[in-house]
């Protein structure tokens, strides 16, 4: 995904960003800063609640995070506990920058399996939320999952990614006033795959592509 730059995007670069980048990559540290941006300005005492973590633990972490300036100190409701917000929505970095730069290779596998844990966390919640009458039932037929698997250049798929960026922000500036809103969580995926080898070919023919079907409303 071709990393922008604006208020709301942290790019990270390999070289500058080293030491951030590392202390990312803990497992409580990369779902603190998902909470903050998904649960809004938090203390470590609420956060300790949401991931079963001891207050010490989580506030040990979010300073970490601060330090690196992945999130900031937010106003006191109360004037005790300090809470804390995620300075940026998002967190990018360039593929090709990570790994030509040596020791950051590692980091946009860790990243993604963490993203698809969220994606497990986010299916079980809405469907918990579902179950509980707690959605609405207008969001039923809008609400899914698909894997299409379309034939693209690398071209194609940067051009893919800046439009649904450019439509995601659109609609979300029209639906801020809108009370029948809700935080949706959308994942997103462009991962090419390499023909298939055919069983006892030497070298890299291409098989038969094969794979799920698609399934999904949409």
């Amino acid at each position: 995904m071709a990393p922008t730059g604006d208020d709301n995007r942290r790019v990270l670069d390999p070289e500058s960003d080293a030491a951030a980048l590392k202390a990312l990559t803990h497992p409580l540290r990369i779902r603190l800063l998902g909470l903050l941006r998904m649960e809004g300005p938090s203390t470590a005492t609420e956060l300790a609640a949401l991931t079963g973590e001891s207050s010490a633990s989580t506030s040990y972490h979010l300073r970490v995070l601060a330090k690196y300036a992945f999130v900031a100190e937010a106003e006191r409701r109360d004037g005790r506990e300090r809470r804390w917000r995620s300075v940026h929505e998002v967190t990018s970095w360039s593929n090709q920058a990570m790994e030509d730069s040596p020791g950051s290779g590692d980091f946009v596998g860790v990243m993604r399996r963490r993203q698809i844990q969220h994606l497990l966390e986010t299916v079980e919640r809405h469907e918990g939320d579902v179950a509980a009458g707690r959605i609405d039932p207008s969001w039923r037929e809008p609400a899914g999952i698909s894997d299409l698997m379309p034939r693209l250049t690398p071209e194609s798929l940067d051009e893919l990614w800046q439009t649904f960026e450019t439509k995601l922000a659109e609609l979300t500036d029209r639906d801020a006033s809108d009370p029948r809103a809700l935080q949706t969580v959308v994942f997103t995926a462009g991962l090419p795959l390499a023909p298939r080898a055919q069983p006892g070919a030497d070298g890299p023919d291409a098989g038969p592509d094969a794979g799920p079907e698609a399934v999904g409303p949409r």
